[in-house]
């Protein structure tokens, strides 16, 4: 049985890799963004590896890899686990259910948490033609973070040097992939599964706040496409007013350009989100769902109040496309409304299931008109000549 170490050239997706006890953690943000700014939503999420893989080829007709996986929890509350599904020469074989892991249980009432130790769990493909080369992707948990322990097989396992190009996406926790049903049927993965790029997924669950640091790291990445997708996170937290969000994104997207002069940008604004459509934050759960062990959640704001540049996703959606006419000497940048990935009609056929983040089928089909919008022969992302 052949053991081989998890090195960055076998994780793919993953900013760096932290050495633990167990194994090595996969981070979607560098160790410096998470020093400079420690903030606990933030932490929980980027740790959680969402559009990162264990890619790599390999004759063997077996391949096992442990993990320990770690999660947070509500009291009362079901919620689905994490799942590794494993593509071999692009097919998906496996869609395997996390067991185990530790467990962070928090009680949405009282806010009091506890924490629940548990085991390591093992994603195993076998049955595979031996002493045939194949590609193999292990897509690790949109939901949990994990640590990986040791990936073993019966025959050696050799890093994939040549990749498509690099798409570096940025979004709220709809990029992230909450609500969708496995890693690799996130919106941003069924994109960039569809056109044969590699994807780099920056979609932090509410943290999608225009952040300077966020927009270093979008510099200081290699990448052949961009997109952005900015705004409900914002009104979700009552964060900012139309006085300093509009510079702000300017900001944003100057600091990116500082790094990526010539390559292409998508500015994507919101998806459609009843509760917030003319409805300021901040957001927040609805306790009746919770008596009744769901989660949904409603906006707080008083409803059609834009006074003082308050900032509903009409709004938002408003002041992005003007931003984006301004730069129009900024031949590279593009511009897409949200709601042409997911809107009012889709949320009629497909609704949002706790009111802010759209199911598996609208992630489906969200990543099916991205595609087709950004990767076709005419599209912003149109092949690399």
């Amino acid at each position: 049985m052949n053991v081989t170490p998890l090195s960055p050239q076998l994780v793919r997706g993953a900013a760096e890799l932290e050495q633990t006890d167990r194994g090595v953690r996969p981070h979607r943000l560098p160790e410096a963004v998470r020093l400079q700014f420690p903030d606990p939503q933030l932490l929980l999420v980027e740790a959680q590896p969402s559009g990162a893989r264990v890619v790599f080829d390999t004759a063997a007709a077996s391949v096992a890899l442990e993990l320990h996986p770690t999660r947070s929890a509500y009291a009362g509350i079901e919620r689905p686990r994490g799942r590794v599904d494993v593509f071999v020469d692009g097919t998906r074989l496996v869609s395997d259910e996390l067991t185990g892991g530790d467990v962070v249980e928090v009680d949405l009432q009282t806010g009091a948490t506890s924490f629940h130790a548990g085991a390591t769990h093992t994603t195993t493909i076998s049955g595979l033609a031996a002493g045939e080369m194949k590609r193999v992707e292990f897509w690790l948990p949109h939901n949990e973070s994990v640590e990986l322990v040791e990936l073993r097989s019966d025959a050696p396992l050799e890093p994939v040097t040549s990749a498509g190009p690099v798409w570096l996406h940025h979004g709220s926790s709809i990029s992230h992939g909450s609500n969708a049903s496995a890693p690799s049927d996130i919106w941003p993965a069924v994109a960039a599964r569809r056109a044969g790029v590699e994807l780099l997924n920056l979609g932090l669950g509410g943290s999608a706040m225009v952040d300077p640091f966020l927009a270093r790291v979008l510099r200081d990445t290699p990448a052949g496409f961009i997109s952005v997708k900015l705004g409900i996170n914002v009104v979700n937290v009552d964060a900012m007013r139309i006085r300093a969000f509009v510079p702000a994104v300017h900001g944003f997207l100057d600091t990116i350009r500082d790094g990526h002069p010539d390559t292409p940008i998508v500015l994507i604004s919101p998806v459609f989100c009843g509760i917030h459509e003319h409805t300021p934050g901040p957001g927040a759960l609805d306790p009746e769902s919770l008596r009744v062990g769901r989660v949904k959640f409603l906006a707080t704001g008083t409803p059609g109040d834009e006074s003082q540049g308050r900032l509903t996703l009409s709004v938002i959606r408003r002041e992005l496309a003007s931003l984006a006419e301004r730069r129009a000497a900024d031949p590279k940048l593009y511009f897409l409304e949200g709601t042409e990935l997911y809107g009012e009609a889709d949320a009629a056929l497909l609704p949002l299931p706790d009111d802010l983040h759209p199911g598996p089928e609208a992630h489906q089909l969200m990543g099916e008109r991205f595609a087709a919008y950004a990767f076709s022969p005419s599209g912003p992302f149109r092949p690399l000549s």
